[in-house]
């Protein structure tokens, strides 16, 4: 897609693959589009269809398939963190040099940066591969579970180390 990120160049290019690849070019897929790009952090489909839902006739169905596009294009980066629900973030214009926390228990989700750990995987030469991308997710507690966890009011299993908040 370029170095250009406005929204404009990304409507463009949306509009540009669309037509490539012979979908139809609907107002709900250009609103999807835009609510998806005015939207700060990770979403899933039920988040996006309830901001839509006020403003749009738009169907759940038509999300999901509007989402599935938009990660097709590579206008959108879904992650699929552990069991939960897919969850979306931007691909242009929100810094994604960022890495993830996830807790296993309440699935809340810490986007973090360290630039020594993206260093390190930037800097990375594999033989007979030419990396585009990466993501890193670090799985374990977050503060709240932990909390919960040391007064007993829930159990999980393969817990056992006392670690750091997130």
């Amino acid at each position: 897609m370029g170095e250009e990120n406005s929204y404009e160049a990304i409507h463009e290019y949306f509009t540009k693959y669309l037509r490539e690849h012979k979908h139809r070019r609907t107002p709900e897929r250009y609103a999807i589009l835009e609510h998806v790009y005015s939207y700060e952090g990770h979403f899933n489909a039920d988040i996006l269809y309830n901001l839509m839902k006020q403003d749009y006739r738009v169907s759940l169905a038509t999300i999901y398939n509007s989402l599935d596009l938009l990660v097709e294009c590579k206008l959108i980066i879904k992650h699929q963190l552990g069991n939960q629900y897919a969850q979306y973030e931007r691909a242009f214009g929100n810094n994604n040099l960022h890495h993830h926390l996830i807790c296993t228990n309440c699935g809340k989700v810490k986007e973090f940066s360290d630039k020594p750990i993206r260093v390190a995987i930037q800097s990375k030469a594999f033989v007979h591969f030419k990396m585009s991308h990466y993501s890193l997710y670090l799985y374990g507690i977050c503060g709240k579970c932990k909390d919960e966890l040391k007064k007993g009011i829930i159990h999980i299993p393969r817990f056992t180390e006392d670690s750091d908040d997130f």
